[in-house]
């Protein structure tokens, strides 16, 4: 079986973490502070703050900016679920908006449609690792300062609604030669089992925003938000006689470990240089083998302003039903090769159908999500294996379409 997207593991990692073991320090530590460091300097940033999840990275800078009951949220109608759940934790209302055909990445003219008074926040996803627009998303976002309600002193500091990425699938991916994590006033990375980089589960916040802010101090507070906001974590109360601490708010549980950020560190050394370019060739060879089929619409990966992390390769076969996509699907597990849809729309999930969603208001998503398949895509394909996962598809869709 040719399984999704195992993460990589081998023997640098093992040891690493083995290393890691036998330290004595398995939770938040020296190597989760040297990978914060570490990824400021990858992208490009000054603070960085790694948790346990991208979907706490998400929720930690909505109630930062104060987002509660009464406020809304844009985020694309086409994410996984997390992207809205974190609004809905937060009381406040996810505005869903449709994407665009081409890229999956959230419409302009849908975030134009969707602004508010009642707007804090808009979130877009950088879906499959392609950048969105962001100029676009900005140029908007300062049109429409004079609809800006503030309600808190951060929110009038900044004046404006708040641009918060959905980085999970797109570090090291870039947008007019900027790194991700700098496009947006604050960005989180995902570094769950299947991401480009993993920690087995975490993910990270990248602070940018603008003067007056002061990004380190920020970090400083959610630092001690995301662990019951006690000012003193455990290396400082490791010192001598420096085992006094206080709880200065009702904080969360969300701090990433040592042991999860050595495999971070492992993965983040060899990224750019071995695990980026391994992951282009593969999804090159899906595009070379793929675009001689009038049948496949193949996805951007790269143009003139963007270069995607390579996370997915998203095939839509052109002129089908989301029935002969689940045919399709499942003739190429038939075939033992383990393929994806990405993703199932929100306004599709019984839990926000409930809450009056529909996916008819959002028909690019239901398009693309209709026909949608996500293909193997990781570091230990080997070519062999891409000759069988081409083949597998090809014949599945010559079977169905016949």
């Amino acid at each position: 079986m040719i399984n999704f997207a195992p993460p990589r593991i081998d023997e640098k990692t093992i040891d690493a973490v083995a290393e890691t073991l036998r330290s004595g320090w398995i939770t938040t530590g020296p190597k989760t502070k040297l990978l914060e460091k570490k990824i400021s300097e990858y992208c490009g940033g000054s603070q960085t703050l790694c948790l346990n999840s991208a979907t706490a990275g998400l929720e930690l800078a909505l109630r930062w900016f104060g987002v509660g009951p009464g406020d809304e949220v844009i985020v694309p109608a086409y994410t996984y679920a997390a992207t809205a759940n974190v609004v809905i934790h937060c009381g406040a209302t996810p505005v869903l908006a449709d994407v665009n055909q081409n890229d999956f990445c959230i419409s302009s003219i849908g975030i134009e449609r969707a602004i508010t008074a009642k707007t804090k926040v808009i979130m877009p996803v950088d879906f499959g690792g392609l950048p969105c627009d962001y100029n676009a998303i900005s140029a908007i976002v300062e049109t429409s300062k004079n609809l800006f309600n503030p309600a808190n002193e951060h929110q009038k500091k900044l004046g404006r609604i708040l641009i918060l990425s959905d980085a999970a699938h797109s570090l090291g991916a870039t947008y007019k030669g900027k790194n991700a994590g700098m496009f947006a006033d604050i960005s989180v990375f995902s570094f769950h089992a299947v991401k480009n980089l993993t920690t087995a589960e975490g993910g990270a916040m990248l602070f940018n925003l603008p003067e007056p802010f002061d990004n380190a101090a920020i970090y400083k507070e959610l630092s001690i938000t995301s662990l019951h906001g006690q000012t003193k974590d455990a290396m400082a109360k490791m010192q001598k006689g420096n085992w006094k601490y206080d709880i200065i708010e009702a904080g969360y549980k969300c701090n990433l470990t040592d042991l999860a950020a050595t495999l971070g560190l492992v993965e983040l050394e060899r990224y750019k240089d071995d695990t980026l370019p391994k992951r282009k060739a593969i999804v090159d060879a899906y595009h070379s083998f793929f675009s001689v089929y009038e049948w496949a619409e193949l996805p951007v990966s790269k143009d003139e302003n963007r270069e995607s992390s390579y996370h997915l390769f998203a095939l839509r076969i052109k002129n089908i039903t989301e029935e002969q996509r689940d045919a399709i699907i499942q003739k190429i597990f038939d075939r033992d090769v383990a393929v994806n849809v990405h993703f199932i729309p929100v306004p599709m999930m019984s839990f926000y159908r409930n809450m009056g969603y529909k996916i008819t208001d959002y028909p690019v998503t239901y398009d693309n999500f209709s026909r949608e398949i996500s293909l193997p895509v990781y570091y230990n394909l080997s070519t062999e294996e891409i000759a069988i996962v081409t083949k597998a598809v090809k014949d599945a869709v010559t079977e169905v379409l016949k």
